[in-house]
């Protein structure tokens, strides 16, 4: 999915208020970290990932982290990731991109 700027802005106004449900530690990008921010993911479609261990490569993993999970990396603020994948099922669906950005 691929997102113009207008929407990551969008999202993370969205995100502003959220707290962060996915937090990497000392491990890094594992197998149940993945599972957690596909959980994430699937309940609330925007989330933000907290980076505690990692800091000076946040940037690198943010990105890979978005690649292995499918989602896309909608900023970087700080230590937290901000990252969104739309629901797949259209009546689960929160957020609605429609028409923001589009030129008419």
């Amino acid at each position: 999915m691929q997102l113009n700027g207008k929407q990551k802005k969008y999202l993370r106004g969205l995100a502003h208020n959220l707290d962060p449900v996915v937090f990497i530690g000392k491990q890094g990008i594992t197998d149940p970290l993945l599972l957690a921010v596909e959980k994430a993911i699937e309940d609330h479609e925007l989330i933000k990932v907290k980076f505690q261990s990692f800091k000076e490569e946040k940037k690198e993993m943010a990105e890979k982290l978005a690649d292995l999970s499918g989602t896309v990396l909608c900023g970087l603020v700080g230590n937290i990731a901000i990252l969104y994948r739309q629901h797949a099922k259209e009546e689960k669906r929160k957020i609605s991109l429609t028409g923001i950005g589009d030129e008419t």
